[in-house]
C-alpha cells in the first residue's frame, strides 16, 4: 500500500472515486487514442448510471477526456470547455455484466476517423482498473508506466517484447495477456515500476507479430 492508496489524490470534489477517479478514466483514453478526440460516447453503469449528475461524473470523464488533471479547477465547467473545443459528447446509461458499480466504458473518435474503446472502473481513492480495451480484456491501474501490445499470438512473440524491456533496464511489476484464439489477435499490457521511454516503445513496435505497442504514461 502506498501514500496515495491512504490519502487518495489531490483532486476536485465532492467525491473520489466519482471525480478523481472517473477523472483518470477519461484521462487513459485520450491518451490511447493518441489524438484530439471529436467524439465521445460515454456509457455509464451501476452507481456511475445513477448518480452522475448529482457527483460530477460525467463532468469528471469529460474533463478527463479534455486532458484535464484531478485538481484542475475547470472540472466543474468540463461541459462548457467541449463544447467551446468541438467535442460532441454523448452519454448512456444502462447495465453490464460482471461489472464494479463505478464503470464507464467509453469510445473516443479523432477527426480522422480513428477510435479506441475503453472500459474502466473507478475502486475507491481515486484508483481506477481499466479491464477492456478496444474489446480485449486488459487490467491496468494507470499507477505506472504501461504498454498495452496488441500483437499475433505466435511462439516468443512474449519472450521478445520483456526482451527489449530488460535490455532498457525496465522492471515489470503486472503483466496480462488476453488472446481471442490460439494464433490470432492477443494483447499484452504491462505495467513497470521504472520509467518506460519512447525509444524503448518504438523498439517493440518494429518487432515481427506486433501490430501496435502503445505507451501509457502514469495518470
Amino acid at each position: 500500500m502506498n501514500v496515495f492508496d491512504i490519502l487518495g489524490p489531490v483532486m476536485i470534489g465532492p467525491s473520489s472515486s466519482h471525480t478523481a477517479g472517473a477523472a483518470r478514466i477519461g484521462l487513459v483514453t485520450r491518451a490511447l487514442l493518441g489524438k484530439t478526440p471529436v467524439k465521445a460516447h460515454i456509457f455509464l453503469h451501476g452507481s456511475f448510471a445513477k448518480t452522475y449528475k448529482g457527483h460530477g461524473t460525467d463532468k469528471a470523464l469529460v474533463a478527463g477526456i479534455l486532458g484535464m488533471q484531478t485538481d484542475d479547477e475547470r472540472i466543474r465547467f468540463s461541459l462548457d470547455v467541449a463544447k467551446r473545443e468541438g467535442l460532441e459528447i454523448q452519454i448512456e446509461t444502462g447495465e453490464l455484466e460482471d461489472a464494479h458499480p463505478n464503470t464507464a466504458e467509453i469510445t473516443l473518435t479523432a477527426e480522422d476517423g480513428e477510435k479506441v474503446s475503453l472500459r474502466g472502473s473507478s475502486i475507491g481513492g481515486g484508483n481506477i482498473l481499466i479491464t477492456r480495451v478496444n474489446g480485449m480484456e486488459v487490467s491496468l491501474t494507470g499507477q505506472n508506466p504501461a504498454l498495452i501490445v496488441l500483437h499475433k499470438d505466435a511462439p516468443g512473440t512474449i519472450a521478445a517484447v520483456t526482451e527489449i524491456m530488460a535490455e532498457y533496464g525496465a522492471n515489470i511489476c503486472s503483466f496480462h495477456l488476453a488472446r481471442e484464439a490460439k494464433g490470432g489477435l492477443a494483447v499484452m499490457t504491462i505495467e513497470s515500476d521504472s520509467c518506460l521511454g519512447p525509444d524503448l516503445n518504438e523498439k517493440i513496435n518494429q518487432l515481427e507479430n506486433i501490430y501496435s505497442s502503445t505507451l501509457l504514461e502514469r495518470v
